[in-house]
């Protein structure tokens, strides 16, 4: 048998197919692949080829000032970039529907907690005071930008399915309050200036720079309206762009001060929220130790709280743990209330899709508003390709 398998094994290795294998409705054809699209033909010998209406899908390349040409077009069917407002009016105007799905996840602030004053919670906390948030995702994304609610770290659609009404009740919904955030941090015994910029205890400034993606249209928009809103407020902010491709490198680095990067995931468990928000741009761990993405955000992961100390990495890891929900849930109540109190990082909105969708011109069979599946959200397990895999998705006739 050893030999069998020795033999397999080498048979395996020395295997070179002229084709991509595919065990999907469709395979990619790699002779289409341009810089700016590329072509899915659908794979006959599929066990799903019955599945799919399309004999083949092309699939265009680019961010968003990439695809809002095309759509404005009407050469693409559909698209899942963050479209700022006025250019979803423009879809509007010109018959293109607009989907829009939770997604689970969103923009946040991040801070470098190495920097005085954001390693002081009570400074955080201020901060979330200060800033609107729905102003913020208005002005980002109009009503595809809906301010997050319970800032427990992970989306307010799946709170529902597993906080406790004590727990609910003890969340700090932190509502816009730009005389509570005064407060506390001259409760910190924070100072005004004659120019109106805040001036921490040890007699520092408070003047930031802020960075975020600068093709990500929502991201940028986030962040000129929090630079703005936190210059008001006394905290001087200046916005600066970085490709974003770079961006999460930065991050990952420590290289910033403030930056918009991503609280939540799109999984329906909370353990993958926690995750993004607590080791995704981080590496200072927990009893798990630490990651090889570099210093990152640098939030000690072992904490003070009003529940204890507690080891968030762990606590994470235990979240999402074998398959006793009720011992799950317990601990996702934990974390929620720790990242209420502590906020690592500040979210700001939900990014629900604000998809533009040409209905009937080359595809037929998208579901109406409301329908359940469109809460799969835009990324995660997106509910374009479930409805492409149950047929649902057809060729206009």
């Amino acid at each position: 048998e050893a030999a069998e398998w020795q033999a397999l094994l080498q048979e395996f290795n020395e295997f070179r197919p002229e084709t991509i294998i595919s065990l999907g409705p469709y395979v990619l054809d790699p002779n289409s692949i341009t810089e700016s699209q590329l072509v899915l033909n659908k794979n006959e010998t599929s066990f799903m080829a019955d599945w799919v209406s399309f004999d083949r899908v092309l699939l265009f390349n680019g961010e968003t000032p990439d695809a809002t040409p095309l759509m404005m077009a009407k050469e693409a069917d559909y698209a899942t970039h963050g479209f700022p407002p006025a250019t979803t009016q423009q879809f509007m105007a010109e018959g293109i529907r607009i989907i829009r799905g939770p997604n689970y996840s969103g923009p946040a602030l991040y801070f470098n907690h190495t920097i005085y004053p954001f390693s002081v919670p009570e400074f955080r906390q201020a901060l979330a005071y200060a800033i609107d948030r729905a102003e913020n995702g208005i002005v980002s994304m109009a009503e595809s930008g809906v301010a997050v609610e319970y800032m427990a770290g992970f989306s307010d659609n799946l709170i529902p399915l597993w906080l406790t009404e004590d727990t609910l009740g003890a969340l700090n919904k932190y509502e816009f309050n730009a005389d509570t955030a005064e407060q506390m941090l001259l409760d910190l015994g924070f100072t005004r200036g004659d120019d109106n910029v805040w001036i921490d205890d040890q007699g520092n400034r408070l003047s930031f720079e802020l960075t975020a993606p600068s093709e990500f249209a929502d991201w940028s928009a986030a962040a000129e309206n929090l630079a703005e809103q936190l210059t008001e407020f006394g905290i001087e902010t200046t916005f600066r762009g970085v490709t974003f491709t770079q961006h999460p490198s930065d991050v990952r680095a420590g290289n910033f001060q403030m930056a918009i990067r991503e609280w939540g995931a799109g999984n329906p468990h909370p353990h993958f929220s926690f995750d993004v928000d607590y080791n995704t741009y981080n590496t200072t761990g927990g009893s798990v130790g630490v990651t090889a993405a570099g210093p990152g955000m640098q939030f000690p992961l072992v904490q003070a709280t009003s529940l204890g100390e507690l080891d968030l990495a762990a606590l994470t890891i235990e979240a999402g743990k074998g398959s006793d929900r009720d011992a799950q849930a317990e601990i996702v109540n934990q974390l929620a209330l720790a990242y209420n109190e502590l906020l690592p990082q500040i979210p700001l909105w939900e990014r629900y899709g604000n998809n533009p969708t040409l209905e009937d011109v080359r595809v037929s069979g998208w579901p109406a508003d409301g329908d359940p599946i469109i809460n799969n959200g835009t990324y995660a397990d997106p509910f374009a390709i479930v409805l492409m895999l149950q047929g649902k998705l057809h060729p206009a006739e």
